[in-house]
């Protein structure tokens, strides 16, 4: 039996594979090392696993996920994954390879991730081959949810939505005051989250102009501060994964098109596309 993970900031989905090629999905809590342990991993994956899933016979777990930058990052997850499947062979790898892989199989071209996050990359069909940093959602992480709902909350705080808007974003998300709100951004866990989640106020208000501008203005940054910087990013077709680029695939298509380029495949998760690759 395999197990093939698709790691996100926020949630990982999952698919269980058994040697007659059935498969069984569900889904976990995103397990980020940038913002989780070894220790926090184990036990919030331990109580996440279905009671079905019977450990002790999964000889295989290919986890992809986001925040795995390095190996020091990896072993923070895989070894969660060996407390819980002690008899398998653990690999854990960046979310962008997954991206990769199940955007373009094994051709060569162009893969993004937006969605609470943002990561691209050229791949030569097996590999990353060359990939513009992100920086994260500090320094970048351009047309992202956490990009996005960014620039609705410090509006908000400012008061500068529209005048319809302010009390509306206000009463949907129980906001408190400035105080509790810069509180729970420098000082709390996962942030990225909590300004990704603001992210779905401009899909629900779509209707309202200032809404699709900000996302337009997203995608446009994601392009002028990484896509325009990939050699001859012209001769490949825009591929992407992630509810972001899902949800706004409209904006992100006419962003796409303005820089002249194609766009290919736009889909919401990867994972039944990486387990067709890991079946072939």
């Amino acid at each position: 039996m395999i197990l093939i993970a698709d790691g996100g900031s926020t949630k990982s989905n999952w698919c269980q594979l058994d040697d007659a090629h059935n498969r069984v999905y569900f889904n976990t809590e995103g397990y980020n090392p940038d913002f989780m342990s070894t220790e926090g991993i184990a036990a919030s994956l331990g109580q996440s696993l279905p009671d079905t899933l019977p450990r002790e016979q999964v000889r295989e777990v290919h986890y992809y996920g986001a925040g795995v930058s390095s190996a020091a990052k990896a072993e923070v997850v895989a070894g969660a994954m060996r407390q819980l499947f002690p008899q398998a062979q653990v690999t854990v790898t960046e979310d962008l390879l997954a991206a990769a892989r199940a955007l373009l199989g094994r051709g060569p071209g162009f893969a993004a991730i937006l969605g609470t996050g943002t990561n691209s990359c050229l791949y030569d069909g097996e590999q990353i081959t060359y990939n513009v940093d992100s920086l994260g959602y500090f320094l970048g992480d351009e047309g992202s949810g956490s990009f996005i709902g960014k620039r609705l909350l410090r509006d908000y705080m400012r008061q500068q939505l529209p005048a319809e808007l302010q009390g509306v974003f206000r009463e949907t998300y129980g906001l408190g005051s400035r105080n509790e709100i810069l509180d729970r951004l420098y000082n709390q866990a996962l942030p990225n989250r909590f300004l990704a989640s603001f992210a779905k106020f401009a899909y629900d208000h779509n209707n309202v102009s200032y809404c699709r501008e900000i996302v337009l203005q997203g995608f446009e940054a994601f392009f002028q501060n990484l896509v325009l910087h990939y050699p001859n990013y012209q001769q490949y077709s825009f591929n992407c994964v992630g509810s972001v680029g899902y949800n706004f695939r409209d904006a992100l298509t006419q962003v796409a098109r303005s820089h002249n380029m194609e766009v290919g495949k736009i889909i919401r998760s990867p994972i039944d596309d990486l387990v067709s690759y890991h079946e072939g």
